[in-house]
């Protein structure tokens, strides 16, 4: 094999294009990657269709959520030959200051495939190897475990469950918390799923009756924000406390939309002792009183990315069988990928894309 498909961003809106070019060779600390499966990101679907702002000039190869195994090592890498891999969506540099003290995931010289370096949906990517994460095979080359779960759905890992992971790791969310994500689509869907892996109570909030009939059998309650009222919805929330044991303060909130009323939300429900955990992304501006924050000594913090450390556990936690991935997954294969951001845009898939070339 000589050469690579790669899907690019020529212009936000425009059909992604496909490219054949040669494969690249990797360089000092790199390899080359086979491309399992990528999966399909909020954040791409922004680039793409709402002009979120790049790092890199276009045309762009986008996709941040990668699996593959090494099909190529560069000098300083030939400890990763023949291994699968799970890309971390965010690659610090590990050698400056905040990396050394332990805040990576906001390093100036990250690399994100899909924005700083060409991305995921190809057949083909270069990476560090520095960051990558491992996975364990069993004999028959697969992902070792009982579960059945393929390199490709691993994939998701690289971000819509390492990231909500991270702001779990950073709320010290534990069994005696009561745990609510708003917006379960995605990211919040795979956050609720781990939430409930810590032994937390869950309250999933969503506008979509679909996404939350499909959490529902995960989760100790469902609320759609649409058909209550907020006096009401906070009452559900407060009720689901009691019900299941944990207090009414000191709620572990996570704002997983990426919404201006997702936001809102999200800090109204706010209370004596909350930790507010910011997680999905919009470009729109919400108007709050930041003096609740003061006022309820509680805390916000906002999450970019996961540090790589986390995912070797992530990816634990899910060959051990201990949080549902198979149900919240769909393969799809790469040449179908324009069809896809459209379906996924326009909300016709209930699951988590991944491209499979």
């Amino acid at each position: 094999m000589t050469s690579m498909i790669s899907w690019q961003m020529v212009k936000p809106g425009s059909p992604l294009e496909r490219v054949e070019s040669p494969l690249p060779e990797p360089g000092e600390g790199e390899v080359l990657l086979s491309v399992s499966g990528c999966g399909v990101c909020h954040t791409d679907l922004g680039f793409f269709y709402d002009g979120v702002p790049m790092k890199s000039p276009l045309p762009m190869t986008l996709g941040h959520e990668i699996s593959g195994r090494v099909l190529a090592t560069g000098p300083g890498a030939e400890d990763w030959a023949g291994c699968a891999a799970v890309v971390p969506a965010v690659m610090p540099c590990g050698e400056c200051h905040v990396c050394k003290t332990g805040m990576g995931n906001i390093c100036m010289a990250q690399k994100m495939p899909g924005n700083d370096i060409q991305g995921g949906f190809a057949s083909h990517i270069l990476v560090p190897a520095k960051q990558l994460c491992k996975v364990p095979l069993d004999d028959q080359g697969n992902p070792a475990g009982d579960t059945g779960i393929t390199l490709e759905e691993l994939s998701v890992v690289a971000d819509a469950i390492t990231t909500p992971y991270q702001s779990i790791i950073e709320a010290k969310l534990g069994e005696q918390d009561l745990a609510v994500f708003i917006g379960v689509g995605g990211v919040g869907g795979f956050g609720a799923l781990l939430a409930k892996s810590f032994g937390a109570a869950v309250v999933a909030i969503d506008v979509d009756n679909q996404e939350l009939e499909n959490m529902s059998p995960y989760v100790d309650a469902t609320l759609n924000v649409a058909e209550l009222s907020f006096k009401e919805l906070k009452k559900e929330v407060f009720a689901t406390a009691k019900r299941t044991g944990r207090a009414r303060t000191s709620l572990k909130i996570f704002e997983t939309s990426g919404t201006a009323p997702g936001q809102e939300t999200a800090f109204g429900l706010m209370t004596f002792g909350s930790h507010l955990s910011v997680v999905g992304f919009t470009l729109a501006k919400v108007n709050i009183r930041l003096s609740n924050v003061m006022a309820f000594n509680a805390t916000m913090r906002g999450n970019w990315g996961c540090l790589p450390e986390y995912y070797d556990p992530v990816v634990k936690l899910i060959l051990d069988g201990k949080m549902e991935l198979k149900s919240f997954v769909k393969s799809f294969p790469l040449d179908s990928i324009n069809e896809v951001f459209e379906m996924a845009h326009n909300k016709q898939i209930n699951e988590r894309p991944i491209m499979v070339p």
